[in-house]
């Protein structure tokens, strides 16, 4: 082999080796650090990131590339924020114009109310998140008010405005859902928050949990935050779920509902 073909073979492993590096070090990097930090130009960059997603190194995404431990994260929180924007389209498909419901400080349930569309609804939760959130003109919502604890509003004052409103729904979400039955919240005063809103609502109660959020009753944690409702509920949840705590939980006398996620 030529001498000059060596030198250039080996200048291309040194910078491919080197973009591994780098990308192994920070998890992702952007084509144009790639580019600065090895003085060579953009294609150059792309064309070597080709390669070593071919060699199976990384995996490239729009304006550089990740490691492949990152690329597994990524695309495992895709996938749950997926199941649950479409567990939010489908609670948001229960409601109907006119109606008043209850959310808590689910982000899953709150998020319901970016597919509500053009209904007139009116709205009450203790989900200091509802603030910043921009939803559709159409949907009135009424803060508790309370001691904020992170994004949820908790205590007295709290408990006091949703004794003194009513609904015709109520959608909450939890932080885990066993296969016996039991709720888990990881803040213990929304348990009494949330029958709250469950005794001043006059139909449903939906609960909306991802897949991630059902658990065997091996393992239970945090019991003391944990709680059944004597009251018919349904559970709203994806298709990725564990078929055999569905079935558990459908034993228990939950109605549960699997939304599709592809």
């Amino acid at each position: 082999m030529d001498i000059r073909l060596k030198q250039d073979r080996k200048a291309v492993d040194e910078r491919q080796q080197k973009i591994l590096e780098m990308v192994r070090e920070k998890g992702e990097v952007q084509t144009e650090e790639i580019s600065e930090i090895l003085g060579i130009s953009l294609m150059t960059v792309r064309r070597y990131l080709r390669a070593l997603e071919e060699r199976g190194f990384l995996f490239r995404v729009h304006g550089g590339a990740v490691s492949k431990e990152k690329s597994s994260t990524v695309r495992a929180t895709e996938e749950v924020n997926n199941c649950r924007r479409r567990i939010s389209e489908y609670a948001a498909s229960l409601v109907s114009e006119g109606e008043t419901i209850y959310i808590n400080g689910s982000m899953t349930a709150l998020n319901m109310l970016r597919y509500v569309e053009d209904k007139k609804i009116n709205v009450i939760t203790n989900n200091g998140a509802a603030v910043a959130a921009n939803f559709s003109p159409s949907v009135s919502i009424k803060l508790t008010g309370g001691l904020l604890h992170d994004h949820i509003l908790v205590g007295e004052m709290t408990m006091q405005t949703l004794l003194e409103t009513h609904a015709d729904k109520v959608f909450l979400g939890c932080a885990a859902v066993y296969d016996d039955g039991e709720f888990r919240y990881d803040i213990p005063t929304e348990i009494g928050i949330n029958e709250i809103m469950v005794a001043r609502a006059s139909e449903h109660l939906y609960i909306l949990a991802d897949h991630t959020k059902l658990r065997p009753r091996t393992e239970k944690v945090n019991t003391y935050g944990s709680c059944r409702y004597s009251c018919a509920h349904t559970l709203i949840t994806d298709e990725l779920a564990d078929p055999q705590v569905l079935e558990s939980l459908k034993k228990e006398g939950l109605n549960v509902i699997t939304v599709p996620v592809k």
